[in-house]
């Protein structure tokens, strides 16, 4: 018995010793990667000279003196002048031309006074600016050299969650550090960045990784290593990186043009949620709901309206609103978008030129102000007044009406406040205040109704359901 329970044990030993060695032979290895691809990873560093404000002259030895008088001596201090001082930054970059051109981050080298390059060799060379786009924070410079090495670039739309994945850079200064992990996810929008459709990855990155490359397993560049999420200011698992097809379009862009031109719709969009989808009569919620047409604008010329919810682009599917801002961004302005929308529950093909996306990014009208005559609906909770024709015009709109109060209510639950202007309810325009109290007491009980509003000239749709 004692025999047989030996040999049951050396079985299941060599079983789990088998499985052990199965699961370390499929592991990749990353040796030869990391050897060929590293003499083209470069350490960035830069110095900046800030200025420093000055303050008063030192202080003579004012104790025992009343703090009124005080005060009147520190006055009469002497200001020290204003001085400088020299900050420096740290980050990564990779040579991708043999006679010395490296793509890093704008936030690595943004508003620098020099820009120095470290060689795997040890070797330094001064770099020069030729371009950088804030927008996708890629930034391309030039080094003086011959026969650099390079690396090898790929195709980030292969990509695919769950594929292993490399970085080279220089987190904290340690030059070459190697960090492994899988992709997390493609196609990531980020609060504030609006144009590049983000590779997320579990990659360790770190403070000078910035700028450094991320490599797939057949040594090719897939993507420039840019954000993380943090909340201790170190890794935690979620890490950012730009598609190297975006960063090579950006980059072409500068080298030619010395500055990157994007495609632009004209419109704002939101998200389209469960309440949303049902009270536009969708199967799903999908789509970008247009909450705002920029008057002149691409949009408004193709004849895209307020309430569309565009299904897709060119053939592509526009699963989530941040889709469209990376398909509309990497057209070139002047060519023709078709879009697929939903409108009063019917599909239509609208065919749009795209614009040139306007450098200043300014291009929402400022906020509603108050005045006309008033008129309350206690159904909703909210008491609204006409607009004036000032309001209409500063705010780019034929109708609407502000709100002026807001009791219990539905419109208390939703948020709604004081000066919000409300343009359509239940995919209805609202032109007066006669509108908004007939179509308020036509609502259906117990569905989701939509309400598309102005805030500060930023508009978006909401829902809401009146209970029985």
């Amino acid at each position: 018995m004692i025999l047989h329970k030996n040999f049951l044990a050396v079985v299941a030993g060599v079983a789990l010793f088998g499985q052990a060695v199965v699961a370390q032979a499929e592991l990749p290895d990353f040796t030869p990667l990391v050897e060929d691809a590293s003499p083209a990873v470069v350490n960035i560093s830069t110095k900046q000279s800030k200025p420093v404000r000055g303050g008063p002259a030192q202080m003579p030895d004012l104790e025992g003196i009343p703090p009124m008088f005080r005060e009147f001596f520190e006055r009469g201090l002497p200001q020290q002048p204003d001085r400088r001082r020299e900050a420096q930054s740290l980050g990564s970059g990779f040579i991708i031309s043999e006679d010395g051109y490296i793509l890093t981050n704008n936030h690595v080298v943004a508003d620098a006074d020099e820009i120095m390059v470290r060689l795997p060799d040890r070797s330094e060379l001064q770099a020069k600016l030729v371009g950088a786009d804030p927008r996708s924070d890629v930034a391309l410079l030039k080094i003086d050299g011959d026969d650099l090495p390079i690396v090898k670039i790929g195709n980030s739309e292969e990509l695919k969650a769950g594929e292993w994945v490399v970085a080279i850079g220089s987190p904290f200064g340690f030059d070459h550090t190697v960090t492994a992990g899988v992709v997390s996810a493609t196609g990531r929008s980020l609060p504030n960045e609006s144009y590049v459709p983000f590779i997320q990855t579990d990659v360790a990155i770190n403070p000078g990784n910035s700028g450094g490359p991320l490599f797939n397993l057949e040594g090719e560049v897939v993507g420039i290593n840019s954000q993380i999420f943090t909340r201790s200011g170190g890794f935690m698992g979620l890490s950012f990186a730009i598609p190297i097809d975006v960063a090579m379009d950006v980059a072409n862009q500068l080298r030619e043009n010395g500055k990157v031109s994007r495609g632009w719709l004209g419109v704002v969009i939101q998200e389209v949620n469960k309440d949303l989808a049902e009270s536009f009569g969708l199967e799903r919620p999908a789509g970008a709901l247009v909450a705002q047409v920029m008057d002149g604008g691409p949009a408004a010329k193709g004849g895209l309206k307020v309430g569309d919810v565009i299904l897709s682009l060119n053939g592509k599917s526009i699963d989530m609103s941040g889709d469209l801002p990376h398909l509309i961004g990497a057209m070139k302005p002047g060519s023709t978008a078709k879009l697929e929308v939903v409108r009063d529950g019917d599909r239509k093909t609208l065919s749009i030129d795209i614009g040139a996306l306007p450098e200043d990014g300014d291009l929402l009208a400022s906020g509603p102000g108050t005045g006309g005559s008033t008129h309350s609906d206690n159904r909703m909770g909210v008491s609204v007044i006409e607009l004036t024709e000032a309001q209409r015009q500063a705010l780019e709109i034929s109708g609407g009406v502000v709100i002026r109060e807001i009791s219990q209510g539905p419109a208390a639950m939703i948020g709604l406040r004081p000066g919000d202007v409300i343009t359509h309810l239940n995919n209805q325009a609202i032109d007066s205040v006669e509108t908004f109290s007939q179509v308020v007491k036509a609502l259906p009980n117990n569905r989701s109704v939509s309400m598309r509003v102005l805030r500060e000239g930023r508009a978006s749709f909401i829902t809401f359901k009146l209970p029985k």
